[in-house]
């Protein structure tokens, strides 16, 4: 088939900003779509004109039964974070022909001097800024694209409540325009502060970034005495749950959030739903996740099953407590997760361990069991000796 569909990358210098190729295919455009911004940049077009608000749906449709040559006008590179990436997705591949132009992030690094290689490249239009909370917090560069709710003001408070220092934040409007703009400052002087709607933040920090939390002391965390699971079991269970960057975790049994914490860190671009009935756990979780900046966490209020009902579905779940209604929890679980998923239990007790096990493996999944004894280093009267915590089971199940 042939592609009679161009993304062409437009910067807010406008028509001057495309290249040979760019500049051809517009030309023999005869159905151009675009914002009203990029739109107005040719108003002596006589092509018919279509313009993008939030009708992705609509433009989709249109561009399904479209035969005559058409294209789409994105900002930058239609690639990074822009249409692009839906019309690749949603239409026929061999139908789209993409011609990027500067991006929005480059042109930024190449007005402060610096590489962009290494920068953590981001996005907070139309999507939670929680989302983008762990990667912002640990990258030494982070460059956010913003929205009228996201504001750079809104970022930089969100990331200063989560612990980020008063890093460098340099905020770009209308790059590689004529109205373009710079300020420059720190985090904290962005409060208050309007920029045009058109807009790009970027933070960088002199020091090193935030380590990773995974197995983190159990000091590390606010719990109650000594209800926490141990940071050696903690890291175990969470190398059996086979998580990735944009995994959805649910941590059943939270207690006080160390799990759901350092998951959340391992999966930067995903979400962790902690869930929890008991009130005082709930107070110590609510700590933890401001002291660590968790902001893709998403705390659930209530007992499982029950609870449960709603969640999207996980790609992982963990269950660390259950109110002794394990065998229904796993259950519940079991339904939701999908082929492949996996399911991480964390037990003391032998009767638990002969139900869960038992349990999975009569669905046809496949179960590992791995008992976590650990020994801590102890000084007592000017020697060292060893001090043995409680065996855990550590229950790991594959869905068939």
């Amino acid at each position: 088939m042939t592609a009679n569909i161009a993304v062409v990358g437009i910067t807010d210098a406008g028509a001057s900003s495309l290249g040979p190729e760019a500049r051809e295919l517009v030309a023999g455009a005869a159905l151009l779509c675009g914002g009203e911004r990029h739109l107005a940049f040719f108003p002596d077009h006589s092509a018919e004109r279509l313009v993008i608000k939030s009708n992705l749906d609509g433009l989709v449709r249109r561009l399904e039964g479209e035969t005559r040559p058409a294209v789409v006008l994105a900002s930058g590179d239609p690639l990074w974070f822009g249409i692009g990436v839906t019309l690749q997705e949603r239409l026929s591949p061999d139908r789209i022909r993409v011609v990027p132009n500067v991006s929005a992030l480059q042109l930024a690094c190449a007005r402060l001097g610096i590489p962009w290689h290494d920068a953590a490249p981001l996005s907070a239009h139309g999507r939670p800024l929680e989302t983008i909370l762990p990667a912002a917090l640990r990258a030494r560069t982070a460059v956010v694209l913003t929205d009228p709710s996201n504001t750079p003001g809104a970022v930089a408070a969100a990331l200063l409540r989560a612990g980020s220092d008063d890093a460098r934040a340099d905020v770009f409007e209308h790059l590689g325009g004529p109205d373009e703009r710079h300020f420059s400052g720190r985090l904290s002087d962005l409060a208050g502060r309007a920029f045009a709607a058109l807009n790009l933040l970027v933070v960088r920090r002199a020091a090193e970034p935030r380590p990773i939390p995974l197995g983190l002391p159990d000091g590390a965390y606010a719990h109650r005495g000594g209800q926490i699971t141990k940071a050696e079991v903690r890291a175990v269970s969470l190398s059996k749950l086979r998580l990735h960057e944009r995994s959805t975790v649910w941590d059943v049994g939270a207690g006080c959030g160390s799990v759901a914490i350092e998951a959340a860190a391992l999966t930067p671009s995903g979400r962790v739903f902690a869930v929890e009935h008991d009130s005082s756990q709930i107070e110590f979780l609510r700590e933890n996740l401001a002291r660590f900046g968790a902001g893709n966490v998403c705390l659930v209020e209530g007992a499982a099953p029950a609870a449960l009902t709603g969640l999207p579905q996980p790609d992982a779940v963990f269950i660390g407590g259950s109110g002794g209604l394990l065998v229904p929890v796993a259950d519940a679980v079991a339904e939701r997760l999908p082929s492949g998923g996996r399911l991480v239990a964390n037990l003391v007790a032998l009767e638990h361990l002969a139900g869960l096990p038992d349990s999975l493996q009569a669905r046809g999944w496949e179960v590992e069991v791995t008992q976590v004894a650990v020994s801590r280093s102890t000084a007592t009267a000017g020697i060292t000796r060893l001090t043995a915590l409680n065996p855990v089971f550590v229950v790991a199940g594959v869905k068939p």
